[in-house]
């Protein structure tokens, strides 16, 4: 194998752990860097996750000569002008969902990637597990007959203040962007193009969504039905309903390790599917071969894809009334 892959984080707050802890697992990926806007939040970060070099801002990190990938896991809101940062210094970038904050933003960085010719991904990380791949391979080998519907499933009850990011709108709070994106992307991953959208939701008291409904019609035939949450513990499961029967990504879909396939005419198994540590190796292998081969995007989560999902979620934040400050900016 070529040497490692030499990745660098931005953030390090919840999601960044996850990932710094994932690299763990994933072979050929070496953390060598980490950047916080606090340069002693920083070196704690690096240090606890074997990084050999912290900075205190994130322009150092993406200047930096020695990283090849750079992983954003900063807020929602920051996402925009740090992946901008990163390609414009040259590096590759796979980019925490929400990939952006809206369909402009989403315009414009990929418009730079393809520019440059550099790799740049969403870090949509239940893309490229097992259980999704084996469900695909269900789908197509017709054993539950032509695929007709998808429901999915992803709540939890937030107990946090207003100020929290999940929920402060000068952040990018609000359930749609954190948790929807998850079941609106394996709809589309699974059923195709979305042709039109439903949305409603249930806002908070600082104006975010707290519990947001949708269904959606797919261009090649089927319908789907997503709903996030952060008022309710939801099973957090994924099922594909066809002609001859259907198949379940079993509860937490998101951390799926088996599946539930039954049929009409009786016939019940389960398949246990791979699962390595928390989940986001899968990606992180994925972003490390699309690099090491020349490639600007991922087949399995493309530039198109992801310009398609940031439109329709900016449609349904229109049908529920939720805009953000990013809405009227412009770029960095």
């Amino acid at each position: 194998m070529a040497e490692n892959v030499r990745w660098g984080i931005l953030g390090t707050g919840k999601i960044a752990r996850a990932f710094a802890t994932a690299l763990w697992d994933t072979p050929g990926a070496q953390l060598v860097a980490a950047a916080s806007r606090s340069l002693d939040t920083a070196r704690a970060f690096a240090d606890e996750f074997g990084a050999g070099v912290a900075y205190g801002s994130y322009q150092e990190l993406a200047d930096a000569p020695d990283v090849d990938l750079v992983y954003i896991g900063t807020p929602h809101t920051l996402h925009f002008e740090n992946a901008l940062m990163a390609l414009r210094a040259g590096k590759g970038v796979l980019c925490e969902k929400p990939f952006m904050m809206n369909l402009r933003q989403a315009e414009q960085v990929i418009a730079l990637a393809r520019e440059k010719k550099l790799f740049l991904m969403e870090a949509m990380w239940t893309r490229f597990l097992p259980a999704l791949a084996q469900v695909k391979r269900i789908i197509e080998s017709g054993e539950i007959g032509t695929p007709q519907q998808v429901m999915a499933d992803f709540g939890y009850a937030a107990d946090v203040g207003p100020e929290h990011r999940l929920v402060n709108p000068a952040l990018g709070g609000g359930v749609l962007l954190d948790l929807g994106i998850y079941p609106l992307s394996i709809c589309a991953a699974l059923l195709g193009p979305i042709e039109s959208v439903c949305a409603q939701a249930r806002m908070g008291p600082t104006g975010v969504d707290m519990e947001t409904s949708f269904t959606l019609k797919h261009r090649g035939g089927g319908m789907s039905i997503g709903i996030c949450s952060m008022l309710a513990r939801t099973p957090c499961e994924l099922t594909v309903s066809g002609t001859r029967g259907y198949v379940r990504m079993n509860t937490r879909f998101h951390q799926a390790k088996s599946l539930t396939v039954v049929l009409d005419d009786g016939t019940l198994r389960t398949i246990d599917t791979p699962f390595i540590g928390n989940g986001y190796a899968h990606e992180a292998m994925e972003a490390q071969r699309c690099w090491r081969e020349g490639l600007i995007e991922s087949p399995g989560m493309t530039h198109d894809e992801t310009l398609a999902l940031m439109a329709v979620m900016d449609e349904m934040r229109s049908q529920i009334g939720l805009a953000y400050a990013a809405d009227e900016s412009r770029a960095p």
